[in-house]
């Protein structure tokens, strides 16, 4: 029962592959008295890793899948094993980070050898599960289930547990058209399938009807494409620049049938094989590098941006962490706050203050941001300092900001001519700036500024202080006012225009509530404008608008964040405040929802570099756009939703129990265009439903608009139970027929899962 796509294909002979399918007995470390010994071993899927646990749980607690880690650190390279790891020499040692909110996994091997065995043999198998195709992906999934469904594992499969298999694969198919299919295949007439038998049932399993009615409507009677052929349908799916060499290009890259390849013919499978692929994909593949303008102004750019990065979990009780900040960087996030408040032995410590929540010291976090912020995006972080520490205490933060950083901090203008220019992301790259207060210009007696006239507007107004810490906070260190070069914290009173300007390096900080009444107001301007009272008291030019937030935000950086009331860590939705301009607006990164799944769409594209330009309408200083009024219709969003594979079970503990899809396309941009329709469902079938259902789009401000596809179970006694959802900018949307890759509610891939949709995009 081979598998063609295996994991393993290529590494059974691995050494290191062979040790982990073996096992070995690694001590996890949770604390300084929990390090527990347990065995790990990889499972014959290559997929996943089976652990031991004391109390035994349901199959499914028991493994973690290869697909799912982030990273695996050699040595003491996580916050747990440099706390509690010392008895352990790093060269024994390593942590395996997951995606989503998974903790990571700090592991001692008996020996060096054994730590660098798993070392190595992860990072072969997940470069190799990267390198393999989506239907390679599709074959190794259905054989492992197989291998499942073979009770006694004896290569050969008897009715029942052809219908366990279909039950694994969440499809509940009628007995007696299961039975046919089976018997077809029954070459044998021995009711037992076995070598080419089960292939063929599995190829018939995973016949795709829809793709083969497209296949033969431009293939013909040959029942091949050839090179004009399929160019004809990449003209009409609206390829960019679609040539003959293009589609000779792509027989090249997808055909597997070699004899035709030759003769620049492309099959079924071939042509099946690229409708899987990235460039067959709903995302533009030319969007998934950096493509956009990066020497725009820091203003110009929305800004991938976390609240209370250092928690885990709720503030109210949850845990701080360096490796919160870690994980951000790693969802390629820009803007970090930092809670600073007095520590023990002069030492800064970061946590939510007045609260539970565990504290870690503020020099461990900048050692974090030191050695972690620029692995995924080379483009510049800003640490937003949220600053309760008397003054000793902030020069010690100044220190350890110059001492850890080094040249990457940022402690100068970089044009001495303009020092209050905002400068690009490119011209920052590799460079961290302080979000932070500035001293003015008059200086108290005894050289201490009391910055109570600037005083930044932060989660103290749900948080009363006690009298004396709000002294000290607003007392400000000459030392780290130095360090806020080009984010000067400020507080925003008004829209109406002011006597002296502000300066693009002022940034404002609104919670979520200010913001939308800042939002209301600029809309309630908009309305006084009618009357000529305004006329003649603001001037033809000077007056404010309904856009007053908007033209505000051309300028300056506007962070916004979740109110203080929000005890779990929930978050609002980020939409509304971007399309005003904001920039920095900051989430619980900790709290997976479709708030997280519009921020990840959003800076999905530009190489998830954290920095997406913003439309020409939010960037030009006069612009007369009004998110509230944005026009009539100018774009038609048109997509059928035809059908789905391989949806993932909810509940594999239960093999009965199979999901009724329902698809859900979503629209999310200005208030005119917020929308959301979806199809039927389908009942009992998880594994390839069928809707063909076409959902229609008037969009008035598509550059905005962000498309979330959402797949649900439904039920009719209580709320529909999540799927998968895919979500990414209508502009990097591409047009025609497209499969969507799935993704769980934390980010994870759920491959092989996809929607396959036809999208056509009008424009007028």
């Amino acid at each position: 029962m081979a598998c063609p796509g295996c994991l393993l294909q290529g590494l059974t002979e691995d050494e290191d592959v062979r040790a982990m399918l073996r096992g070995s007995r690694l001590r996890k470390i949770r604390s300084r008295t929990w390090q527990k010994e347990r065995l790990y071993r990889l499972q014959e899927d290559g997929l996943s890793v089976w652990f031991q646990r004391r109390i035994p749980r349901a199959p499914s607690q028991h493994i973690f899948f290869v697909q799912h880690i982030e990273a695996v650190r050699e040595g003491h390279q996580s916050e747990g094993l440099r706390r509690f790891g010392g008895a352990f020499p790093p060269a024994r040692c390593l942590t395996i980070a997951f995606r989503g909110r998974r903790k990571n996994l700090d592991l001692a091997a008996a020996t060096a050898e054994e730590a660098q065995r798993w070392v190595r043999g992860l990072a072969k198998l997940r470069a190799r599960l990267d390198a393999m195709s989506q239907r390679e992906r599709l074959d190794h999934w259905i054989h492992a289930y197989l291998h499942r469904a073979d009770s006694d594992q004896d290569s050969k499969m008897s009715f029942k547990e052809i219908k366990s298999l279909l039950r694994m694969v969440n499809v509940d198919m009628n007995d007696m058209y299961a039975y046919r299919l089976f018997k077809e295949c029954d070459h044998s007439n021995n009711e037992r399938l076995e070598g080419a038998e089960i292939e063929e049932f599995l190829r018939r399993l995973l016949k795709r009807p829809e793709l083969e009615e497209i296949f033969h409507r431009y293939s013909g009677e040959d029942r091949v494409l050839s090179a004009p052929e399929l160019l004809e349908f990449l003209e009409d799916q609206g390829e960019d620049g679609a040539t003959l060499a293009h589609a000779q290009q792509l027989i090249h890259t997808y055909e597997l049938n070699e004899t035709a390849k030759q003769h620049e013919l492309m099959t079924l499978d071939g042509f099946m094989m690229y409708l899987l692929s990235p460039e067959g994909a709903a995302l533009d593949p030319a969007h998934t590098s950096v493509f956009q303008d990066m020497d725009q102004p820091l203003s110009h750019y929305f800004i991938s941006s976390s609240h209370n990065t250092y928690l885990t979990d709720s503030q109210i009780g949850g845990p701080s962490s360096t490796e919160a900040y870690v994980r951000a960087f790693a969802q390629g996030c820009r803007c970090v706050e930092l809670d600073c408040w007095e520590g023990p032995g002069g030492e800064p410590i970061i946590y939510h203050g007045h609260t539970l929540t565990s504290k870690i010291l503020f020099r461990d976090v900048v050692q974090a941001v030191h050695d972690h912020a620029f692995t995924l995006s080379p483009y510049p972080v800003i640490l937003s300092l949220e600053n309760h520490c008397g003054l000793e205490q902030q020069a010690v933060m100044a220190r350890h900001l110059r001492t850890i950083l080094g040249d990457t901090l940022v402690t100068q203008a970089l044009d001495a001519q303009n020092p209050e220019e905002l400068p690009s992301p490119e011209q920052l790259k590799g460079r961290v700036l302080v979000k932070g207060k500035k001293l003015p210009a008059a200086r108290s007696e005894d050289g201490r500024i009391l910055s109570d006239q600037e005083e930044e507007e932060e989660e103290e107004e749900e948080e009363p202080e006690a009298t004396e810490q709000r002294r000290r906070a607003k007392q400000i260190s000459p030392e780290l006012s130095a360090l806020a070069v080009y984010c000067c914290a400020t507080r925003l009173r008004t829209l109406r225009p002011t006597p002296v300007p502000p300066q693009p390096c002022q940034v404002s900080s609104l919670n979520e509530r200010k913001a939308k009444k800042l939002i209301r107001e600029a809309a309630q301007l908009e309305e006084c404008m009618r009357d000529e009272r305004w006329m003649s008291a603001w001037g033809p030019c000077s007056r404010p608008g309904g856009n007053s937030f908007v033209r505000h935000n051309a300028r300056q950086l506007t962070r916004v964040y979740p109110l203080g009331l929000r005890m779990n860590s929930a978050n609002y939705s980020p939409q509304e405040m971007w399309n005003s301009g904001c920039q920095l607006v900051a989430l619980n990164f900790q709290t997976p929802g479709y708030e997280m799944d519009l921020n990840a769409g959003r800076f999905l594209v530009n190489g998830q570099c954290g920095y997406i330009l913003k439309p020409a309408c939010l960037r030009q200083p006069d612009t007369t756009f009004d998110p509230e009024c944005p026009g009539p219709p100018r774009t038609t969003l048109t997509i059928q939703v035809l059908t789905a594979q391989q949806l993932p079970k909810l509940n594999t503990e239960k093999p009965n129990s199979i999901v009724d899809p329902l698809v859900r396309v979503e629209i999310h941009g200005v208030p005119a265009d917020c929308a959301r329709k979806e199809t039927n469902y389908v009942l009992n079938n998880g594994f390839n439903p069928r809707w063909g259902q076409t959902l229609q789009f008037q969009l008035r401000a598509p550059e905005l608009v962000l498309v979330r596809f959402v797949v649900e179970d439904y039920d009719t006694t209580s709320p529909n139970d999540f799927v998968g959802q895919f979500t990414l900018p209508l502009n990097s949307l591409k047009q025609g027929y497209r499969h969507i890759h799935l993704l769980s509610k934390d980010g994870a891939s759920l491959s092989p899962a996809t929607l396959f949709v036809h999208i056509r995009i009008q424009r007028f």
